[in-house]
């Protein structure tokens, strides 16, 4: 399903968000805070459009994806130089959020944004993060969520099952990935559910931010 969508996958996020992913994604730069020499895992990061955020700063990223098709069309980019990398290095490597392939304490930071849905168990692939996260290092997920605001909310689920699908009709090549995006929108955890399973993951000091009401939520933890 991702890889059928990779070719326009950054346009119809901009265009679906009317925009709004830009600033989801500098929020997420900002509390995650890559300094130079780190080593930062960007999770299910599709093309690696956000991955450049934390090379940006220095910091040398790993944006590991288990679509193919995502991986190869950020990596078409980067080869064509449509955009830079920054200072720091970026790689795309193919894995899996339940058996990632990299070693104990591999990472300063791991971040997932808008990816956490798709893990066939969250909760698992939480547990997995943390295994490749340094002592000390910490994790940022950042996920849609529940609007604080009753009737924006109302209206925000509205948009979700009958516009967001009816503009993806006419826009993407693959309309059904949209339809599941808003149902995999509706069905997942509010702001506190989903920190009690980050926290039950072995994750210590979890909070949260909201964004855009509530819309995006994005959850910080630490590792022991």
């Amino acid at each position: 399903m991702f890889d059928a969508i990779a070719g326009r996958y950054d346009l119809l996020n901009d265009l679906l968000s009317m925009g709004q992913v830009r600033l989801w994604r500098r929020t997420v730069a900002r509390i995650t805070g890559a300094r130079p020499g780190e080593r930062v895992l960007d999770l299910a990061a599709g093309t690696g459009t956000s991955s450049l955020t934390f090379t940006a700063t220095g910091a040398d990223c790993v944006a590991c994806d288990f679509s193919l098709g995502m991986l190869q069309a950020g990596k078409s980019r980067l080869d064509a130089s449509q955009y830079g990398t920054g200072p720091g290095r970026l790689s795309f490597v193919a894995g899996d959020a339940l058996r990632l392939p990299f070693r104990d304490g591999a990472f300063d930071a791991v971040t997932i944004s808008f990816g956490l849905r798709n893990v066939a168990d969250p909760a698992a692939g939480l547990a997995e993060m943390r295994r490749v996260t340094r002592p000390g290092g910490r994790l940022v997920v950042c996920e849609f969520s529940a609007i604080t605001i009753a009737p924006a909310d109302m209206l925000y689920r509205r948009y979700l099952l009958h516009v967001l699908p009816a503009i993806a009709r006419r826009a993407a090549r693959n309309p059904e990935a949209y339809e599941y995006l808003a149902e995999s929108i509706v069905d997942w955890p509010a702001q506190r559910e989903l920190a009690g399973l980050i926290e039950t993951a072995g994750w210590s000091a979890v909070r949260w931010r909201n964004l855009s009401l509530g819309a995006v939520a994005v959850h910080v933890g630490r590792r022991a």
